[in-house]
């Protein structure tokens, strides 16, 4: 196999849906619909792992064409989190929640080193979509240099739904976008010291159009040169070390 985290034949993904390891999604080849096939869907549907019909050559190219059966599963090289566990964790330290949202990353790079910096700086979880954004996987792992080892990422359904649900719990929200207020402004520092939820957007597109009328705020890093933009896991890491700063009272 070309990635550790793959796995295939139809006993073999039974057998690691059942293991409840956490799962970024299967891969079932088009046209099948045997029993077995019919068993596993069922399976992943009950535990809401994602299900895509693709090609039988994409599933020949993950297994290195051994006989994959129909069916592979690309499972998380560690463990998912709940958002519950991510409050627990908060909670359980003494400590004003401070969680990451990623809107629709899609580079794993970009994700594995926002990672790394949210153990660095003690940010308590990161959540991520489903669907639309890169999970945890080998290359994030990697890129990550053992952080997502250690960070709670959790994975969620609808980003509306739970913005709504953190508001409700007193969480802050807000998000990173050009147009917002910047950060060193002084009306802007009590925002950053409270219960708070950090929304960093695509690489490309930034936050999408509901999550950013969802935040509270919106706030932006400063730019003086020519470029109107960072990389951005380079502007999470401006962003979570300012956070950082602030609530040290630095």
């Amino acid at each position: 196999m070309k990635d550790d985290n793959i796995i295939f034949g139809r006993n073999p993904v039974i057998e690691l849906i059942n293991s409840h390891h956490s799962i970024n999604k299967i891969l079932v080849a088009d046209g099948a619909k045997d029993g077995s096939i019919k068993k596993i869907i069922a399976l992943a549907v009950d535990r809401k792992i994602r299900v895509e019909f693709v090609p039988r050559a994409k599933l020949d190219q993950l297994s290195d064409r051994q006989n994959h059966q129909g069916v592979v599963a690309l499972a998380a090289p560690v463990e998912y989190s709940s958002l519950d566990d991510i409050l627990e964790h908060a909670r359980a330290i003494d400590q004003p929640p401070f969680i990451l949202l990623l809107d629709e990353i899609q580079d794993p790079h970009n994700f594995g080193a926002i990672l790394r910096t949210a153990e660095a700086a003690g940010v308590h979880g990161v959540l991520i979509p489903k669907h639309r954004s890169v999970p945890l996987n080998a290359t994030v792992e990697k890129t990550s240099a053992g952080a997502a080892s250690y960070v709670r990422v959790a994975q969620i359904g609808n980003v509306a739904q739970t913005l709504r649900q953190l508001k409700e719990l007193d969480l802050t929200v807000l998000g990173a976008d050009l147009d917002g207020l910047s950060i060193f402004d002084q009306s802007a520092r009590s925002d950053l010291t409270v219960p708070l939820v950090l929304a960093i957007g695509n690489e490309g597109k930034g936050l999408r159009r509901l999550t950013k009328e969802l935040c509270d705020r919106l706030i932006a890093i400063p730019m003086f040169g020519n470029i109107n933009s960072l990389n951005a896991s380079c502007a999470a890491a401006v962003l979570i070390y300012e956070v950082v700063r602030q609530r040290a009272n630095l």
